[in-house]
């Protein structure tokens, strides 16, 4: 089985207990294998099992064999093998244990999802949680839910099956960053292998559907989804260092800096500067050769995109040379910015990119002035809207296409953003607040 899932491109398991018996059998298994991690906990079915005696056992486990995470652990109101009122005290006990370890929370949640808020609530009264819904089978409205609480979100091959289309609108919903994959083995095979016992080789089924839903590259799922279990659980590895290049879609992003004249509520360049999966937090800037090399053949790609934790027109010369390259190239360039490149360089930059540049996108964000000052936080509050709005105008009249985007973050007026493009005379794309790239 484990090397069926090294061929599958599995590079590392989770394998929770979910009984004191098998909390045994899974620290030893992973005591075996390298590429297996184990976590320790009670699932609902078993918890009428933890008498005293047993529950000091399962103690002593936890905090002799380091697990990766408690759980799985929860609440099952579907098949009640353990009394409910058992169930919740079981699961409040083993909340209270992650949070006094520091561990991460891995949750069983089936037809009790009111239940298993309020106990998370008790436990933790209007805390953020490291942890993960596992085995989602929920609705979008509660997926939203969970991550509010700062819980990932997990899903297995129940999202392939044929009457699971709510189940697929809740994985829409959840952004690939806070997602993680799983088989729930030996239960759930996915599509197409139905009726057969499941196992941790069958993953990328999972990945192929999730890919679909956002719009990406399997890669980028695989890539995306490893990320995240490191981040939550420690396993396998960490992002491979700054990149000076990174790949979405089937488009390849320069991230020239990391400087920026605006400093937005909502950016994560200071905190955590992460895109699907790339870390972006340059050690130096690159030079326009270093760039050059890093991107290989542009024409492999839909399109080179100058766009990372940072202002790309800070650094003009730069871009222009590399653009350059790239359109003798045969490549297609854009440039994602904030619009503030004639403010940062103090002349109109429009006209220089004119044969270079194929698309710029503008980060709108308001159709408000005073609005704009308050969520981008530009460094020169008093001239930064009207010079970005000058710099689309100019934009439109040199480059060949012009698109300008919203964040439907809190209290921004979308549609009037919109209307602002129309009447601007370009195109408008919106973005989902708190899902980058």
């Amino acid at each position: 089985m484990l090397r069926r899932a090294r061929e599958a491109g599995v590079d590392y398991i989770l394998n929770p207990g979910s009984s004191l018996e098998s909390c045994y059998r899974a620290r030893a298994l992973a005591a075996e294998h390298a590429e297996v991690f184990h976590a320790l906990g009670i699932h609902p079915h078993h918890a009428k099992e933890m008498e005293p005696p047993h529950w000091d056992e399962f103690l002593s486990l936890v905090r002799e064999s380091k697990p990766a995470a408690i759980g799985e652990t929860g609440l099952d109101y579907h098949y009640d093998f353990s009394p409910r009122a058992v169930q919740r005290e079981v699961f409040r006990r083993q909340l209270r244990l992650a949070l006094e370890l520091d561990l991460p929370i891995i949750i069983h949640c089936r037809e009790a999802f009111d239940d298993c808020l309020g106990a998370l609530a008790e436990v933790n009264p209007g805390g953020r949680w490291r942890g993960v819904m596992h085995c989602f089978t929920g609705t979008a409205e509660q997926a939203r839910a969970c991550l509010d609480l700062g819980f990932h979100v997990s899903f297995t091959g129940m999202i392939t099956f044929p009457n699971a289309a709510d189940l697929r609108a809740a994985a829409a919903a959840v952004p690939v960053d806070r997602m993680l994959l799983e088989t729930d083995s030996p239960y759930l095979a996915p599509v197409p292998l139905r009726g057969r016992r499941n196992e941790p080789a069958n993953v990328p089924h999972i990945a192929h559907l999730l890919a679909q839903l956002h719009k990406l590259e399997v890669d980028d799922v695989a890539r995306i989804t490893s990320v995240n279990a490191h981040q939550l659980f420690g396993i396998g590895q960490a992002h491979g260092g700054p990149s000076i290049v990174y790949r979405i879609r089937n488009s390849l992003y320069v991230n020239v800096t990391n400087r920026c004249s605006n400093r937005c509520v909502f950016c994560r360049r200071e905190t955590d500067p992460m895109v699907k999966g790339h870390w972006l937090r340059l050690e130096n800037e690159p030079s326009a050769a270093e760039v050059i090399a890093a991107i290989g053949e542009p024409a492999r790609f839909a399109e080179i995109v100058f766009c990372g934790y940072g202002e790309p027109t800070m650094r003009l010369d730069a871009v222009k040379e590399v653009a350059a390259w790239v359109k003798s190239r045969g490549g297609r360039v854009r440039i994602n910015t904030n619009g503030h490149g004639d403010l940062i360089n103090g002349r109109r930059i429009s006209p220089e990119l004119a044969g270079l540049v194929d698309v710029v996108s503008v980060s709108l964000n308001s159709a408000d002035a005073e609005q704009y000052a308050e969520i981008c936080r530009p460094a020169q509050p008093g001239r930064a809207y009207r010079a970005m709005i000058d710099f689309i105008k100019d934009a439109r009249e040199h480059l060949p296409k012009v698109v300008v985007t919203a964040l439907d973050y809190p209290g921004v007026d979308v549609e009037a953003c919109r209307r602002l493009a129309a009447e601007l005379g370009v195109e408008y794309r919106q973005r989902k607040y708190n899902e980058v790239g």
